[in-house]
């Protein structure tokens, strides 16, 4: 098993009614790869994560009130998770595995204006996920320069 302990930085949890099924969907759909599952006594999923690159995300159920499946409040989504994908990969394939496997596309594959090109997806519960891939790397500038956009770093700068 590897490591299960990870270093400074940030993962996200993801809710679902059925999180088995979203587990094994995300890793069909996604290419996510299986860290663990923890089950309880019933069987049921208590805790799980999956690794793409060096990130995490956390597959869980519904817990509390607070913690619910877009499917279990009208599709709505109060976070979306991006996931970038390494320099030279094919996003156009990813979309269409994630196409083949049941995802809906809400947007179809197109580069940004700043430099990445990007499709967005929705899981089978209703989950909103972002990927992109770097195909021409930009400065602040240049993207600033071709949209009319003022790019800092902390809202204060002059």
């Amino acid at each position: 098993m590897p490591d299960l302990y990870h270093p400074k930085g940030l993962s996200s949890a993801v809710c679902y009614r059925d999180a088995k099924a979203a587990y094994r969907w995300l890793e069909q759909a996604f290419g996510f790869e299986p860290l663990f599952v923890i089950l309880d006594p019933e069987g049921n999923l208590a805790h799980s994560e999956m690794r793409y690159g060096g990130s995490v995300v956390m597959v869980g159920t519904e817990w509390s009130a607070d913690h619910k499946s877009p499917a279990s409040i009208g599709g709505a989504n109060t976070q979306t998770v991006h996931v970038q994908l390494a320099d030279g990969d094919d996003i156009d394939a990813h979309c269409e595995a994630a196409r083949a496997a049941g995802a809906e596309i809400v947007m179809e594959p197109e580069t940004q204006f700043y430099g990445d090109r990007s499709y967005r997806a929705r899981d089978p519960e209703g989950h909103i996920w972002t990927f992109g891939v770097t195909v021409q790397r930009m400065t602040p500038a240049e993207w600033d320069a071709a949209e009319g956009l003022t790019t800092l770093t902390r809202l204060d700068d002059p």
